[in-house]
């Protein structure tokens, strides 16, 4: 059985757990008054992502994701509190999506042998240029 990012992003949002703080940065007294902040809390491993998936949401995630597995994600950017719930939330699914995406197999360069033979023929005029270099002796 396969798990769809779709059904984990669902999953994810119904486990999280919120909590809302007083924001920094601009915004008057109302940013001292009102906690409009949020900060979503997340245990990853009770997503039981598929290894790959959850090595690669390890990585995307960074220093948002705690030793013990929680991905913490805060959101201050808007001055209401549900649009930084919003905000907190269309990021963690953000996050979630793309982990599930496979990433792109790197296609080998092909090199015809006219190129080949031109390289090497370049590689070896500079090879003579740098052997030539250093110290004169006078014989």
């Amino acid at each position: 059985m396969t798990i769809s990012a779709h059904d984990t992003i669902v999953r994810a949002l119904s486990l999280v757990t919120e909590s809302f703080m007083a924001a920094s940065g601009p915004g008057g007294q109302n940013v001292n008054k009102v906690a409009t902040a949020v900060q979503l809390r997340l245990n990853v491993y009770a997503l039981r992502l598929p290894e790959e998936v959850f090595k690669r949401l390890r990585q995307l995630a960074g220093s948002r994701m705690t030793a013990k597995g929680e991905l913490l994600l805060t959101a201050q950017r808007f001055r209401t509190q549900e649009a930084n719930r919003q905000d907190a939330r269309d990021r963690m699914a953000e996050l979630i999506e793309e982990a599930f995406k496979l990433p792109e197999k790197r296609a080998k360069s092909r090199l015809n042998r006219v190129g080949k033979t031109a390289r090497l023929a370049t590689k070896k005029r500079r090879g003579e240029v740098k052997a030539g270099r250093g110290r004169v002796s006078l014989d």
